[in-house]
């Protein structure tokens, strides 16, 4: 299959995504945010004719996120129709080999169970019955079986009166006590139970029901964030999946792919790097099997290479060691020749194209903008995808390979948007101390002048591996705090994704060194722009971003506000009280009673006497990544300094705050604590 420059020229033209005109708009508020239908997961029907996808619509004053499916017909000429109608959770669109029926999760018999309907939304009827529910359904090649995720009881499996019975005794034991003798003990938001993540396999008519990764273990493993973390081969003999079986999963990246016969039976590994090996896809002739890996143990933000496995030889070949870039979601070519994957670059992210057999990478779309879900026609004539930037959300687009413009075949907030004013990032690149270049977006604010003098919000990004670009987010949205009148400028500083993968390490045993010295590199340039008020600065953040808020309270005063969200403030403490310990482990070479000097250095705790800049405390009381404990102390000792600090603390939420109604709450909260200060 061949992408002819028409096409990526095509692309390019489509990709810029650009706003339009921004005369007589009202500035983009966080409510306008909450309005806008979340499009995602598309899937293209084997047919290649239509288009199943999830949008997720916001409700603030029911303070609920509806999730319903719709198809859209890949020739554009007509919008999108609503599938499903019943239950707050229909996802996940898998279309049967045929593109007759689609396949998926609904909640509307009162019980996540996996449905099937025809391809125009008739005859919806349930698959399964599971008393502990189901999710991630894959439907086999040849439309006999389907794949499945479940908490199971492990000395149940798939034995539906057992797992029924299990369910039933521990609802009525008054005693609720948790008792553990290992980690990994909670996750995330969640504490771990009595039950364990499974795959199962069953017929489509809801026979054979089948565990096929019995035992004591979360399969796949509830770390893991990438793409689908199983696959059917072509024949629909075998599954491959990922697990990790190392003996303490709390200080362990190191997951492995695994095959095993889809009728069930005995698994077999079939990766052993000592890193992370996930997302495993079979080629279309089921000769290889592609997937990301990580080579150093550990390390949760190495870089993700693209693999091919031979199936005969079970040889691996390393398709990408020389590109200096995370790989992320990919997708075969249909005549399994090539690979297309996305990369990320300097907060683009675009999509590239590699033999199978090995070779160098080359660009195939790329531009200001974000792509992903990239999938084809069986001809390979037409690409569908996702693409989204900092100023516009997802929408699902087609371009074809003969060349022609990119088409749009949604525009489902067009509406919304054509009547609130959104503004185009900008790039800027300052040099820092040691000479590095750092990058950093802006976004200005409705009816910007530059004879004006503006306050200004940076927003510091978490991870602390992770980026700021031309991507659209319901959380740290620069758009809202834009519209409020602040200039939002979004730092990239050392240890940010898309610059290298030193840019990355360099942030390694050094949280408060080169990448505090980038932040304020580009606060000091951004502060002599003749359009901003040096006097008016403002800095926020979540997870590492609150680290480095907290790290800013005891190392400059040259901010008027502060807001730490969910941030780390004592490493000592966080570090024995995390679940992912490889986490603390890798960044910090050790835990506490390891490596005390470095913890030391780089814990704001320490500098609680230099504390002076007023400080608005946000925390999740679920948040099991970053405890709540962490922020107690911070609010303790920003009052016990007699630092002018307010405390926002909310019981449901964990390290993201995702209702609608304490987002609203949160932006008000934040916006009004950063006016109370800038605006003197």
């Amino acid at each position: 299959m061949r992408v002819p420059p028409a096409l990526r020229c095509a692309l390019l033209v489509a990709l810029s995504l650009a706003p339009p005109v921004l005369a007589q708009k009202q500035p983009f508020t966080v409510e306008t945010l909450l309005k806008i239908a979340r499009i995602s997961d598309p899937a293209l029907s084997p047919n290649g004719r239509l288009v199943a996808f999830t949008v997720q619509s916001p409700d603030l004053d029911k303070n609920t996120k509806p999730e319903q499916i719709y198809v859209v017909s890949i020739d554009g000429f007509a919008p999108p129709r609503q599938l499903t109608q019943d239950g707050s959770v229909n996802e996940r669109p898998r279309w049967s080999p045929d593109s007759r029926q689609i396949y998926f999760v609904s909640n509307r018999g009162g019980t996540q169970q996996i449905w099937v309907m025809d391809a125009d939304g008739g005859h919806p009827r349930q698959i399964t019955h599971l008393p502990t529910e189901a999710s991630g359904e894959t439907v086999s090649p040849d439309g006999r079986k389907l794949v499945f995720l479940s908490s199971v009881y492990p000395d149940c499996g798939a034995d539906n009166t057992c797992n029924q019975l299990a369910l039933d005794r521990d609802a009525k034991n008054p005693v609720k006590a948790r008792v553990y003798t290992s980690l990994l003990f909670r996750h995330w938001n969640e504490w771990e139970g009595k039950r364990r993540q499974h795959i199962l396999s069953m017929n489509v008519d809801g026979s054979a029901l089948t565990d096929l990764t019995p035992g004591d273990r979360d399969v796949p493993p509830f770390s893991l964030g990438g793409p689908d973390d199983y696959a059917i081969s072509p024949d629909s003999m075998e599954l491959a999946y990922v697990t990790n079986t190392d003996p303490n999963l709390a200080i362990s990246t190191n997951s492995d792919i695994y095959v095993v016969p889809i009728e069930g039976g005995d698994s077999k590994r079939i990766t052993t790097n000592p890193g992370a090996d996930e997302s495993p896809q079979y080629s279309p002739d089921g000769k290889m099997l592609a997937y990301r890996s990580q080579v150093r143990a550990g390390y949760e933000s190495d870089r993700w290479r693209l693999m091919v496995l031979d199936r005969a030889t079970l040889r691996a070949t390393n398709l990408t060691e020389g590109l200096d870039r995370w790989v992320g979601s990919f997708t075969w070519s249909p005549d399994s020749t090539r690979l297309f994957f996305t990369v990320e670059d300097r907060g683009r992210t675009g999509v590239q194209m590699v033999q199978a057999t090995g070779g160098g990478s080359r660009n195939v779309i790329s531009g200001p903008s974000s792509l992903d879900d990239v999938q084809f026609t069986s001809d390979g004539r037409t690409m569908i995808y996702t693409a989204e930037s900092g100023s516009s959300p997802a929408e699902i687009f087609r371009a074809n390979s003969s060349g022609g413009p990119a088409i749009a075949l949604t525009h489902l907030n067009d509406a919304l948007l054509s009547r609130a004013q959104l503004t185009p990032l900008e790039e800027i690149s300052v040099e820092a101390a040691d000479y590095a270049r750092v990058s950093a977006f802006v976004v200005k604010p409705p009816g910007f002048s530059d004879t004006e003098k503006y306050p200004v919000i940076f927003l510091i990004h978490g991870g602390p591996q992770g980026a700021w670009g031309e991507t659209w987010t319901y959380r740290w949205n620069a758009q809202v705090f834009a519209g409020a009148g602040y200039v939002v400028v979004m730092p990239n500083p050392r240890g940010s994704t898309g610059y290298g993968q030193k840019f990355i390490d360099d942030i390694n045993a050094d949280w408060g060194g080169k990448a505090f010295d980038d932040i304020m590199a580009v606060v000091d340039y951004v502060s002599g722009l003749k359009y901003v008020d040096p006097d008016r600065l403002a800095a926020a953040g979540g997870s590492y971003g609150g680290y480095m808020v907290n790290w800013m309270l005891g190392h400059t005063t040259q901010f008027k506000a502060l807001v730490s969200h969910d941030g780390v403030f004592d490493l000592r403490s966080m570090a024995a009280s995390t679940e992912e310990l490889w986490f603390p482990m890798w960044e910090f070479k050790g835990m506490p009673w390891d490596n005390p000097d470095l913890y030391a250095k780089f814990s704001p705790s320490y500098f609680v006497k230099d504390f002076k800049t007023p400080t608005l405390v946000i925390h999740g009381e679920q948040d099991y990544r970053v405890p709540l404990s962490q922020a107690l102390q911070l609010f303790t000792a920003l009052q016990l300094q007699h630092v002018p600090s307010k405390f926002l603390e909310f019981p449901n939420e964990g390290h993201w705050v995702l209702q609608p109604a304490d987002s609203a709450f949160w932006y008000h909260t934040v916006l009004d604590w950063i006016f109370q200060w800038v605006s003197k």
